[in-house]
């Protein structure tokens, strides 16, 4: 029996089936499906994270106020560590982009060495990115919560940030730590609930030099510093809760929404950065071995630098939206 072979008139073309569409392998484009897909997820993340500022615009923390902090260092840097390690990742970007180019001309020398650095850059910014959030998590100086659930913060009259544990020592002097047995401890500092709303307002009547600021932001686009008079009522009429540091239920620094979308969103950005490091640390390892020297092509190296200069990408975004913005 004869066999019947059609001809659809599309042998050939790039389009057709049977080529690589834009010369591009199954693998190659499966890193490009992934990518997009996710790159929808970071968009609605995102989406979401503005629509909830500008919603609660008025109660959203300033991230020069935040975000101060430099490992080994006692001052105020708004951002600086923060663009170190918005740095470190773009520049982690370039070492991968040599290791590609190297893979190219089958330099195994130059892609182990450049996958190396891509490497630890990497592991700085996960690094880093948990600092942070050990930092974030702590707090600094502390606030009132009032019943409404906004924050109510604490300055001199320079405006100068006041910390809750200094205002509170002002009204009873130093504490004594207690022992086991005497039967009454009190929390130590950086967890909840260290002192009371009635602690905060007597050390607040006792300092005449010491007013609150809520969230509001004024006219001059400044946080709104109360009267004397006005923040011993606030303090005594409104006060729920005193706050230390940030976690998914109270943020000292603002509205709770915006401790829960950093945490999900630096998050989900942090986890994609460690598995893209365990993914450059398999690759090199394949690189030093010289499966892709016998292979007779570094295309693995090439895939997973799409992956990185993704997630490089997205970071961008999220330094813009949380930091800059």
């Amino acid at each position: 029996m004869d066999t019947t072979v059609a001809n659809t008139g599309t042998e050939g073309k790039t389009w057709g089936g049977g080529n690589q569409p834009l010369k591009s392998s199954y693998g190659k484009m499966m890193m490009w499906f992934f990518i997009v897909s996710d790159a929808l997820t970071f968009s609605g993340f995102l989406a979401a994270y503005g629509f909830s500022r500008f919603k609660f615009i008025g109660s959203w923390p300033i991230a020069d106020e935040v975000f101060t902090h430099v490992p080994f260092f006692h001052g105020n840097y708004p951002m600086i560590y923060v663009a170190f390690m918005t740095f470190v990742l773009i520049m982690s970007s370039v070492t991968m982009v040599l290791a590609v180019d190297a893979g190219h001309h089958m330099q195994k020398s130059k892609v182990t060495f450049y996958m190396f650095l891509t490497i630890i850059g990497g592991l700085i910014f996960v690094g880093s990115q948990a600092w942070e959030w050990g930092t974030f998590i702590k707090g600094d100086y502390g606030a009132v919560q009032t019943k409404g659930g906004n924050i109510l913060q604490f300055v001199d009259v320079n405006g100068d940030r006041v910390a809750v544990r200094d205002i509170a020592l002002d009204a009873h002097g130093e504490r004594v730590q207690h022992e086991r047995k005497s039967g009454l401890w009190f929390v130590s500092e950086g967890t909840l609930p260290t002192y009371t709303v009635d602690e905060v307002y007597h050390g607040l009547e006792a300092n005449s030099n010491v007013l609150v600021r809520t969230q509001a932001i004024n006219a001059e686009g400044e946080k709104t510093v109360l009267s004397r008079a006005e923040s011993l009522k606030q303090i005594k009429n409104n006060g729920k809760l005193v706050v230390e540091g940030a976690n998914l239920h109270v943020n000292e620094y603002g509205t709770s929404l915006f401790a829960d979308f950093f945490f999900f969103i630096t998050g989900f950005h942090g986890f994609h950065v460690f598995s893209g490091v365990v993914i450059n640390v398999i690759i090199f390892f394949n690189v030093i071995l010289g499966t892709y020297e016998r292979r007779g092509s570094y295309e693995m190296v090439e895939k997973v630098g799409l992956y990185w200069h993704f997630v490089d990408l997205v970071w961008v975004f999220v330094f813009t939206f949380f930091y800059l913005v």
